[in-house]
């Protein structure tokens, strides 16, 4: 690695061409061919992925290389999310971003751990100077890994613009192999207003879809009538992998007329949660499948959609036929076609949907307050995309707040009274989120205010206010009180709390602070002995875990080292 050069000072480059990405620029990260795991703008919970994840060949330790020369420019290591993440910054404007790292090169490391101890912290976000870490293309930064909310050994890789938005990494010439057209798993239709109607129902329909011997599908003809938006799911399968991953583009037809096109190349951090309104929500959260809404839905200011004619919709008028297609494709242009053929007819006798009312009603743009004995709901103007009843009632100290299936675009805050409690009781308490079949108390951080007690969330469900008294267990690992040490080169400990949660830890050895890395899957602390802090031979071990009520447990131990 090179440190001493000024050649950081210079950068001024600015991105102009539109759709103008380098396409020799960008090397492949790793060693081993192009296999992806997760594509670019696949859909996940809550968010479109924002890179590629390349498969390591289902191991970690795999060397990791600037895909580019620049900098790095920033550092960010913590328990969940990226888990131990890099960011390279590049003369052209660009920045690449390496994430779920096992651990760094030895220059990069040593710089990371002179911070966490001064700081005594092992999460930690750096922003190093241009001229602190420069590096050359090609240049091993790091080892892939499965740190964070890594499901599995791989390497996120991002490209971002110069305004921080990521853009898919295959325009810039990385190539992944595929011939393979991608799948379309399911078709509905809706009927948009009350009388738009689909094969004699205002309800939403699933189309029976026919696969043809050639890839392309279509469904069974039908008959309807008014405004009608279309949704499907698909996925696209390149050729080394086994698994599912997105699709590229989506394009609609109607009568030959382009409705809409949906291209994910690129988008930006802050719309990035909007993908609830893409998708039909509800139909996720029931069935767990993810339909691709083919129109734009109420106030979603998405920039994936291109060029829409009348957001997408079509509208079918009585005594006609007409052809609607959609086309999904990957990157390497590989398509999938399906027809729907249509007869427009009215009918008079048609089924209604159903629709839910209650004694409350919320407006999308405007502060709405629930309350209830000792707990009030505030949701602030643009928490939802479009109004609706909600389903609010509260019993004892468990609230519910609609079934989780409207799409929240942002937090709202749910606040309990506990003047009630006595000091004692009330210092356990915290607000939980009852999830699955069971119900079971999952934390939402809480922040107490003298008789208050309130969670910011932004998620709809059922919430109760829930007592932990019960204090996080600590388990050494590898060792055993008294032990020498000396041939060790970790120092292992379990750590975990079934309640609220792990807040913190501290551990120190002979008074001294000692990084100890926390890997929440895994619920392990580790400590690396090359770190070379513990120089003593006996050495006296003390850790302090709490969890999020304040509970707190304390593990003290002596093991020997030469």
């Amino acid at each position: 690695m090179k440190i001493s050069l000024p050649l950081f000072l210079l950068f001024s480059v600015f991105i102009n061409a539109q759709d103008y990405y380098p396409k020799d620029y960008f090397g492949n990260p790793l060693d081993v061919t192009l296999v992806l795991s997760g594509s670019f703008a696949e859909l996940r919970s809550n968010h479109f992925h924002s890179g590629l994840d390349i498969k390591t060949q289902q191991r970690e330790g795999l060397k990791v290389y600037a895909s580019a020369s620049g900098y790095v420019s920033r550092i960010k290591i913590s328990h969940y999310g990226y888990g131990k993440a890099l960011y390279i910054t590049h003369p052209n404007g660009y920045t690449t971003v390496y994430a779920h790292l096992q651990k760094f090169s030895p220059e990069i490391e040593a710089y990371i751990k002179k911070a966490q101890y001064e700081k005594e912290s092992f999460e930690i976000e750096l922003f190093p100077n241009t001229e602190d870490l420069i590096l050359e293309k090609g240049e091993q930064i790091a080892y892939s890994g499965n740190t964070g909310g890594s499901g599995g050994p791989h390497l996120h890789f991002e490209i971002r613009d110069n305004d921080e938005r990521p853009i898919n990494p295959l325009l810039f010439g990385m190539d992944v192999k595929d011939t393979t057209i991608p799948v379309i798993k399911d078709i509905y239709a809706y009927p948009i207003g009350e009388n738009s109607h689909i094969n004699k129902s205002n309800e939403k329909q699933k189309l029976r879809l026919i696969p043809l011997p050639n890839g392309d599908y279509t469904v069974e003809n039908i008959e309807a009538y008014g405004k009608i938006g279309f949704a499907i799911e698909s996925t696209d399968r390149q050729d080394l992998a086994y698994n599912n991953n997105g699709v590229y583009k989506i394009e609609t037809f109607f009568n030959g007329n382009k409705k809409i096109e949906i291209d994910f190349k690129r988008f930006s951090f802050d719309e990035t949660r909007h993908l609830n309104q893409y998708i039909d929500y509800e139909h996720y959260k029931s069935k767990k499948k993810r339909l691709q809404k083919l129109f734009i839905d109420k106030n979603n200011p998405l920039s994936l959609y291109q060029l829409p004619d009348s957001d997408g919709y079509i509208t079918v008028e009585d005594s006609t036929s007409s052809v609607y297609k959609i086309a999904v494709k990957d990157f390497k242009n590989n398509t999938s076609w399906l027809t729907i053929n249509i007869e427009g007819k009215k009918e008079q006798d048609i089924k209604k949907k159903n629709t839910f009312v209650s004694p409350y009603y919320i407006y999308a743009d405007k502060t709405n307050e629930l309350l209830h004995n000792n707990i009030s709901v505030e949701f602030y103007p643009d928490t939802f995309y479009e109004d609706f009843y909600i389903d609010f009632s509260v019993s004892n100290d468990t609230l519910t707040l609609h079934k989780d299936i409207i799409p929240v675009k942002k937090h709202f805050k749910i606040t309990y009274d506990i003047s009630n409690f006595n000091a004692p009781d009330a210092d356990k308490l915290y607000i939980a989120r009852l999830v699955g079949y069971k119900k079971y108390p999952w934390y939402s951080s809480t922040t107490k205010e003298k008789n208050l007690i309130y969670t910011i969330t932004d998620d709809l469900g059922t919430y109760a206010l829930v007592s932990d008294t019960i204090k996080p267990i600590i388990k050494p690992i590898n060792f055993s009180d008294g032990q020498w040490l000396s041939k060790y080169r970790y120092l292992k400990i379990k750590i975990e709390d079934e309640e609220s949660g792990i807040s913190n830890y501290r551990a120190t050895v002979n008074g001294k602070w000692i990084l100890m890395e926390y890997d929440y899957k895994t619920k392990t602390l580790t400590h690396d002995f090359n770190d070379a802090t513990i120089t003593e031979t006996k050495n006296n071990l003390k850790l302090i875990v709490t969890d999020n009520v304040g509970n707190n447990s304390t593990f003290e131990t002596t093991f020997y080292r030469k």
